[in-house]
């Protein structure tokens, strides 16, 4: 079967059965014919033919670090509600934290097997920002801000700087911060410049030089935690970059008969799932990850649509969630 079968059947010119694959206007009667005829034969149009005839592969590429986080997961469920309503489809590469992988799938996907990709970058090393400026197809960045490129990014800094303000209004005097590898602007030095210019700001200038760097991981939370309270003795708080460092932390603290928040408060950010399930929560940092995906992705088709689309830097909001007081101090 081919495109001239179907429309003899369909009694409809060859140009109609085209618009109709391609979504293109035709009256409802001829819609219906087609339809009836593509049912009954379980004709599927050619993917390769259609790409080579149109230049689009209708699939947009997504580049994430790794699968188990709630915060890329979210991100990429905000892709997918976009995408869901579109006539496009998604196709996902992992890269494991692997900045070489990043630039693998980047080349790749520049080789126009997809119609635009979107990046959640980890790290920005020079050849990252090389190939960025020289991609043939449309991008957009999430998670970091790039000067010069499309990109949805977080307010780490004045996030980490809040939380770190309010644990000190707690009350709390000798602080230590677990931070992500520096070389992550977002996760990484953004959040700890915040705490470490708090801290300053409150007068406290020792407590920025109290830091430890963990993995993404719970594991990582609570084996740092150990290191912390040999470094640091007298801790009364510890702020972590993430939620699954700070879920890591409360796990170390409650065997070890270490009371939260009355002798160690734990702070976390992303608020995922896991804040909500420790006992007691943990006080934690919304960022909108959903919305992340969501405005990336209409920021791509924007650019798939209209190739002379300029480059936008979209900055998202945060707030700060005490599920122990139930409290929302800072929304911003």
């Amino acid at each position: 079967m081919n495109v001239s079968d179907i429309a003899k059947l369909a009694g409809v010119s060859n140009s109609a059965v085209s618009r109709y694959f391609n979504h293109g206007y035709i009256s409802q009667e001829k819609r219906e014919a087609i339809r009836k005829v593509v049912e009954e034969t379980g004709y599927r149009p050619s993917v390769q033919a259609q790409t080579l005839r149109t230049k689009k592969t209708n699939m947009i590429g997504v580049i994430v670090p790794k699968i188990a986080s709630a915060s890329i997961g979210k991100i990429v469920e905000g892709i997918l509600s976009v995408l869901n309503k579109s006539n496009y489809q998604m196709l996902l590469a992992v890269t494991e934290n692997d900045p070489k992988k990043e630039l693998e799938y980047l080349l790749s996907f520049n080789r126009k097997q997809v119609d635009g990709l979107i990046l959640a970058a980890t790290v920005f090393s020079e050849e990252h920002k090389r190939l960025l400026k020289h991609l043939t197809v449309p991008a957009v960045i999430t998670g970091q801000k790039l000067h010069g490129q499309f990109c949805v990014y977080h307010d780490d800094y004045h996030a980490a700087y809040d939380i770190t303000e309010y644990v000190l209004e707690k009350g709390k005097r000798n602080l230590a911060y677990m931070n992500a590898i520096l070389s992550d602007e977002a996760a990484g030095a953004k959040r700890y410049r915040g705490y470490c210019d708090a801290v300053r700001d409150r007068g406290f200038e020792a407590l920025a030089g109290q830091h430890i760097t963990a993995d993404f991981t719970v594991i990582s939370g609570y084996e740092k935690t150990r290191e912390l309270l040999s470094q640091y003795p007298g801790l009364d708080a510890i702020l972590c970059a993430t939620d699954s460092m700070a879920a890591g932390a409360m796990q170390f603290l409650a065997e070890h008969g270490i009371t939260v928040p009355d002798q160690i408060l734990v702070t976390g950010q992303d608020d995922s799932d896991i804040a909500r399930v420790t006992s007691p929560p943990i006080i934690t940092v919304h960022y909108s990850f959903e919305t992340c995906g969501e405005t990336a992705v209409r920021m791509l088709l924007e650019q798939i649509n209209q190739k002379d689309a300029a480059p936008k830097e979209v900055k998202l909001g945060y707030s700060i969630t005490d599920y122990q007081t139930k409290e929302n101090p800072y929304d911003k």
